[in-house]
This record gives C-alpha cells, structure tokens and sequence, in this order.
C-alpha cells in the first residue's frame, strides 16, 4: 500500500509540474502582458515558420507547444493570411485561434490614383484607422525611407493607390510600409529589371510618373503625355505641367484647389513651379497608380510638345508639335 500511495503522490506531483509547465508556456510572454503587437502572417507561410517568427519576436514563449495544440485541433493547415493585432495579455491559444479564425475587424479603405500624403492621412483619419498626424509622419521617418533605398525626405510617389484593409487604430507605420511595398510589387510587374536602374533614375521616373498620374484623363494618351514630357525635357524645356501648380498652391501653400490657373501663379518662386524653371520638380506631386507608372516607363514615341484639352467630357487632347499650331488649338477649344 505504501508503495502505491507514492507512486500515486508521484503521478500527481509529475501532473501538477506538467500541468504548470503548460500554464506557464500558454501564458502571454514579457513582451505582450503589458501592450499589443502587430503581427503579419504572409500568404504561403507553413506553421513552423509563423510558430518560429512568433517566438523570435517574443510574441509566445514556445514554437512546440503552438505546433502541438494545432496538431491536437488538427489546424495545421487553417492558419490564415493578413495582419494581425496580438493583444495585451494574449496567450499561445488565443495566437492559435485568432490567426486560425482570421478575424480582423478591418476596416475598408480606398485610396485613388493622384492622392498625396495628406490627401492620404485625411482619409484615414475619417476612417479612424490612424491619426493624420501619425501618418504624415510616418510617411517622413528617415529610417523607413532608408529601408526602401528612396533617395527623397518623405514616401510621396511610393504609396500605391489601392483598397485596403486595416484595423481602426492600426499603427500608422505599418500602414505606410504595406503601401510602400504594395507599389514595388506592382512595379516589378511593370518592369521585373527595375533594381538596375540607379536609386536617383528610379526616382525620377516616379517624380515624371506622378506628374502624368495627375495631367491624363484617358489610360491610352498617357503614353502620349509622358512622350511630350521628354520631348520638353530633351529639350531643356520646362514641363508647364497645371498639375504641379496645383500641388505648390494645394500642398505647399494650403489653400483651396484653385478653379483655374492663373498667370500669377505661374510665376511663383517654387522648385516645383514647371512652368518657371525647366527639368523635373524635386520630389512627386501625387502617388500614380499602374497606368501612370507604366507610361513613365514606357512613353509613346512621337515628336510632340504640347497638348491641351479638347473634349473635357471623353477626356481627351489634341497634342501638337509647333507652337503656333498649339496656340491655335487653345483658341478654339478652350473657346469652346
């Protein structure tokens, strides 16, 4: 009997070790006990290399155990895609089934071609998924724009115009470098051999790529217009493009966008006044989407240097070669 009634005290005492041990491993870890944390689970991923990611980042104190109880629920495979908010006091089981269920709780935005930042971080505050402020000023943070290799002061021209899903309250950081990444995705499908091209090139076609995003109403002449672009370039022509006069006047300035554009503001001292010093403007005037990109990468060939609108309604242009043939097309269809 005293041989029985210890080796039951030692079954027992063996459970309420294993049974601790357990507790301790699915409790939350130093890191979460006090706040939450984003985590991104990316398409593809097996369960031993978010389990592994999850532990690195301190985001759960064992792989194994993660690994053991999806095995037991049989959930290895139902592991889903997106981002993640971890919050405070989260334990292994609550990872397992919060990444499992893939509830979010996103919120739907969608941001066009041709917004700037501000335009950006407006619209996201309006959908409470970020402060305007936090985003304008991620969207400057030195070592983010490091990261990407974007010789700028800010990540205008890099935020992809795209619909998005985000968590209200989500960090404004992670919001920017999803954008960020989202636009080099698209560009690489654009043009696969983009890391070639010196940083300083590469930026300049986003620069000219910003500009077209913001003149062409019709996808088929944006290739036209990039074409005049650098025509005026080789040219050493100034671009006079009413879209980065606008941008000074909207984004510098902060006023109103303005009904017309006037000969005043053609002659204001701006390094993005196109119309009074020839060569790109220093940074982007908006964030262009895929048409705009590929214009800018792929221009039409032609020997144009001007255009102006002539069917406000189709969206269309009549581009011109010669000076006087351009006055004379302003005269009739701006009278119109």
């Amino acid at each position: 009997m005293r041989s029985i009634l210890t080796f039951l005290l030692l079954l027992l005492f063996l459970a309420a070790g294993a049974g601790g041990a357990l507790f301790y491993l699915n409790s939350a870890t130093d890191s979460v006990k006090e706040q939450s944390f984003i985590f991104r689970v990316e398409k593809g991923e097996s369960l031993s290399m978010i389990a592994a990611r999850l532990q690195r980042n301190d985001l759960l104190r064992s792989a194994l155990l993660l690994k053991l109880f999806s095995r037991f629920r049989k959930t290895e495979s139902a592991f889903k895609s997106g981002t993640f908010q971890i919050p405070a006091t989260t334990t292994t089981v609550d990872i397992h089934d919060l990444l499992v269920a893939g509830n979010q709780d996103q919120v739907r935005v969608t941001l066009p071609e041709g917004w700037t930042i501000k335009k950006i971080a407006k619209r996201l505050a309006e959908k409470r998924i970020t402060t305007a402020e936090d985003f304008e000023s991620a969207s400057r943070e030195k070592t983010l724009i490091e990261a990407f290799g974007i010789p700028a002061d800010s990540l205008e021209g890099y935020l992809f115009p795209d619909t998005y899903y985000f968590p209200e309250g989500f960090p404004a950081s992670v919001i920017v470098e999803q954008m960020v990444e989202n636009f080099f995705r698209h560009l690489e499908e654009i043009l696969p051999d983009y890391d070639d091209l010196p940083e300083k090139k590469l930026h300049e076609r986003i620069i000219m790529a910003s500009i077209i995003e913001r003149e062409y109403r019709i996808a088929e002449e944006a290739p036209l217009i990039a074409s005049v672009f650098y025509n005026r370039l080789n040219y050493n022509i100034g671009l006079e493009s009413c879209a980065t006069l606008e941008y000074i006047i909207t984004e510098i300035e902060e006023k109103p966008h303005p009904g017309y554009i006037t000969n005043e503001d053609k002659q204001i001292d701006s390094a993005y006044n196109t119309y009074k010093w020839a060569g790109l403007p220093p940074g982007p005037i908006s964030n262009p989407g895929v048409v705009a990109l590929k214009a800018s990468f792929e221009p039409a060939k032609s020997d144009y240097l001007y255009f102006v609108l002539k069917d406000p309604e189709k969206g269309r242009h009549f581009f011109s070669s010669e000076l006087e043939e351009h006055n004379t097309a302003k005269y009739f269809y701006l009278k119109q």
